[in-house]
């Protein structure tokens, strides 16, 4: 073989060499590219799915005042109001939203509702977390609190939305990942007097409050 033809198949060889590692480069960046499953929207779903294992729970709707153990403590597993519903969904995920609240309050007890602070005076881990004016400071502080809208698409799996029932009455339920055949819209686990209820009601009252909570250190 010729010099000039040795020198052409070496230049083919470099070249051919050189697409070679661009192809394998190019392949091994688009996989190191490829994002993991966002952490967060794996928590949110979590919680929602949580959230839907509530409403196979029969629950006797009781507002009662009830001296419970702390922390992990919880009213009698048969009963419960909005906020109950809440706070075991949490719980289910390791989440103990009766030490967390109590902890803040503590710290911050002039950040909570007056009417509160008036009636006890200070903190009270029987009943400060199962508030839900306590509930929208809390996750204000500790969570991400997301603009109120009347746009059902705003609203995801695993956030948390309060309500005004009217004259003041507040109540809170968790978004699930179903929806409403009806309507299309993601629907609400909430217990409003029947016990744990997944139903169509996202903009049945008043919005008051939209938040996303991660457990502590999230804030």
């Amino acid at each position: 073989m010729s010099r000039a033809n040795c020198f052409s198949l070496a230049r083919r060889l470099v070249a051919g060499s050189f697409l070679f590692v661009a192809l394998a480069a190019g392949t091994s960046y688009s996989q190191d590219r490829i994002a993991p499953p966002d952490a967060r929207q794996q928590f949110l779903r979590k919680l929602a799915l949580a959230a839907e294992e509530r409403a196979r729970h029969s629950v006797r709707y009781d507002p009662a005042y009830v001296r419970i153990p702390y922390p992990g403590g919880d009213v009698p597993a048969d009963t419960g109001v909005c906020t109950d519903e809440v706070i075991r969904s949490y719980r289910a995920l390791g989440i103990d939203l009766q030490k967390e609240v109590h902890e803040d309050m503590e710290q911050h007890f002039s950040w909570y509702p007056r009417k509160w602070r008036w009636l006890s005076g200070r903190p009270d881990t029987n009943i400060d977390h199962r508030r839900v004016p306590n509930l929208m400071v809390f996750f204000t502080r500790k969570g991400e609190s997301l603009p109120t809208s009347r746009r059902a698409g705003d609203y995801a799996p695993g956030d948390i939305v309060t309500w005004d029932l009217g004259g003041n009455v507040p109540h809170v339920g968790i978004v699930v990942t179903r929806k409403s055949p009806a309507s299309g819209k993601y629907m609400i686990l909430h217990n409003i007097g029947r016990g744990p209820q997944i139903e169509d009601v996202l903009l049945n009252w008043k919005i008051t409050g939209h938040y996303r909570y991660f457990g502590p250190g999230s804030g």
